[in-house]
């Protein structure tokens, strides 16, 4: 992955972005930045591109690792360390879960697949880096290969019920393997449940353990019109979809839509994900369009986008599919694993359509019963699925850990609470622990562990990244990273941003009692105004110590 630089000056915090792994447009994953809002706190919060590496930033000020290891935390056999999170980016290693949203049970004998396939993706330069290490240890060249294994994460899962994922070298020097025999039987009464995957070297070195985003399980396609109180069962503007053909039934003719080397293909093994997004059917010279939140409804104009490329199909209407034929009357919200077509906006009898391994268009003629329909063949009807994404992005830095990565803290949401020049920042999320340290960009904060799904930690002052100024006079963001005790760095899509104030923070006091002039006692004023706000920063720093 190539290093990004996020420490900008003018713009606000980015926003989220779908990880893949071959390289996105610029245009696409760097936004045009925004003017900060004049009446905006000083400190607000946002997100980074995931799937980037983390920036370098300004001097950090970090105090270093406590070598004083809790009794309960094992420790680790380290060939380096690594201090600051900025160093080695391009080390980074990422682990890249893909999956439906839902799946089907199975019942009796039957095995209903999922559907898409979970698929995994790693990429990042660390994993070279860690192979070269074990090469230099004098390991052979079978422990650094990495397997894998994915199941249900339930207790009572079997080894047979345990798929063995067989990675594949990718064009882009990545590796990707999915698990397409994995299901859930009708003997598991869960109505939600989380895939597992392991992944371990060659000399059965475990890597870690990871896990999925949370699966909703259904009996069936549900035919019914869908109402608020199945949300989840709707298919949302802006949410990533993906588009699979089966052909009368058959798992073997199954054909996902995908993007492969800039173009559209139809695939048997992988699949994509397209950000799924509702726009207004208005035709604007320039082919702009407005984008509208909500729920997708059959007879709006969507647009696909390919989430790792930015490749884009062009608007279609979403139409309705029963019996071969595609429904023009029907307005209800498409919902998880309906069969659906898609017509080009600009070409009304144009269909999306697969042929073997092409995707094309197909010239659909009108019912001759019901000109509300129109005839459409078998591979321009397509099944529709919600998907997730999740993942994974460490740094070993000058490190070669030979514990697991696991239990892999995840960032939920930020708190601040103050502002000004002290400013608490609580982060929520799950598997955190007391062997974990808060950095902003280059720089440790003071971190306390509350729970497994808590951490509080002081933010540290914007000189630190503005040299020295404390007169903030432009926006800087800086990526939130979580690092182990043992130098492990944990990636987080978060960042922090510090946003200039309307007005100095330093008020001009007057002079002596006979009314002297206003410039007179500036300096004084001034020294005041830092020590007093020397001592409220000391102040609620000394309430922090002694809360922990």
């Amino acid at each position: 992955m190539d290093e990004s630089d996020f420490m900008h000056e003018g713009g606000k915090e980015a926003s989220m972005h779908q990880p893949g792994l071959s390289q996105a447009e610029p245009a696409l994953l760097y936004p045009p930045a925004l003017s900060p809002d004049p009446v905006s706190p000083l400190t607000h919060l946002g997100t980074l591109l995931a799937g980037h590496d983390a920036p370098r930033t300004g001097t950090g000020t970090g105090n270093g690792w406590d070598g004083r290891l809790d009794p309960g935390f094992q420790g680790c056999q380290l060939l380096g360390m690594t201090r600051e999170p900025g160093r080695e980016a391009h080390a980074d290693q990422s682990i890249i879960i893909l999956h439906a949203k839902v799946a089907q049970k199975s019942y009796g004998n039957e095995k209903r697949f999922f559907c898409p396939p979970p698929c995994v993706y790693i990429s990042g330069r660390g994993w070279r880096v860690m192979q070269d290490h074990l090469k230099a240890a004098g390991y052979g060249d079978a422990v650094y290969r990495v397997c894998g294994y994915m199941c249900l994460d339930s207790s009572t899962q079997s080894q047979a019920d345990t798929f063995k994922l067989i990675f594949d070298e990718q064009p882009n020097s990545g590796m990707f393997a999915c698990a397409k025999s994995l299901f859930i039987s009708d003997q598991d009464k869960r109505k939600h449940f989380r895939l597992l995957l392991r992944l371990f070297l060659g000399n059965r070195q475990e890597v870690g353990s990871f896990q999925s985003r949370m699966i909703k399980v259904i009996s069936k396609p549900s035919q019914k019109r869908q109402s608020m109180k199945n949300a989840d069962l709707c298919i949302s503007s802006c949410s990533r979809v993906a588009l699979f053909n089966r052909l009368r039934s058959q798992t073997v003719s199954t054909r996902y839509l995908s993007v492969d080397r800039g173009a559209f293909v139809a695939s048997a093994r992988q699949w994509t994900a397209f950000t799924i997004t509702m726009v207004e059917d208005q035709r604007a010279d320039q082919g702009d369009f407005v984008l509208s939140e909500g729920f997708i409804c059959y007879g709006c104009v969507v647009q696909l986008v390919c989430t790792e490329s930015g490749l884009a199909l062009p608007p279609m209407v979403i139409r309705k599919v029963n019996k071969q034929y595609a429904i023009l009357d029907v307005d209800e919200p498409v919902s998880q694993l309906h069969k659906c077509a898609f017509q080009f906006r600009d070409n009304p009898h144009a269909y999306l359509c697969l042929s073997n391994d092409t995707i094309m268009q197909y010239q659909a003629p009108s019912s001759v019963r019901d000109p509300s329909r129109e005839v459409l063949n078998d591979g321009s009807c397509w099944t529709i699925i919600g998907v997730e994404t999740v993942e994974f992005t460490f740094n070993q830095g000058m490190a070669c850990i030979q514990t697991p990565v696991s239990p892999f803290p995840v960032i939920t949401g930020l708190e601040v609470n103050g502002g000004g020049h002290v400013a608490m920042l609580e982060i929520h999320g799950e598997n955190f622990s007391p062997h974990l340290k808060v950095w902003f960009g280059s720089s440790e904060a003071e971190t306390m562990f509350k729970s497994p799904k808590s951490l509080l930690c002081v933010v540290p002052d914007v000189s630190v990244f503005s040299d020295g100024w404390r007169c903030l006079r432009r926006v800087i963001t800086v990526p939130l990273s979580l690092i182990r005790l043992d130098g492990l760095i944990y990636r987080t899509t978060f960042s922090f941003t510090y946003t200039p104030e309307l007005h100095p923070s330093a008020p001009v006091r007057g002079g002596g009692a006979g009314g002297g002039k206003r410039d007179g006692g500036t300096g004084g004023g001034q020294e005041d105004d830092v020590l007093l706000e020397t001592i409220h920063q000391e102040f609620t720093r000394a309430n922090f110590h002694l809360f922990m």
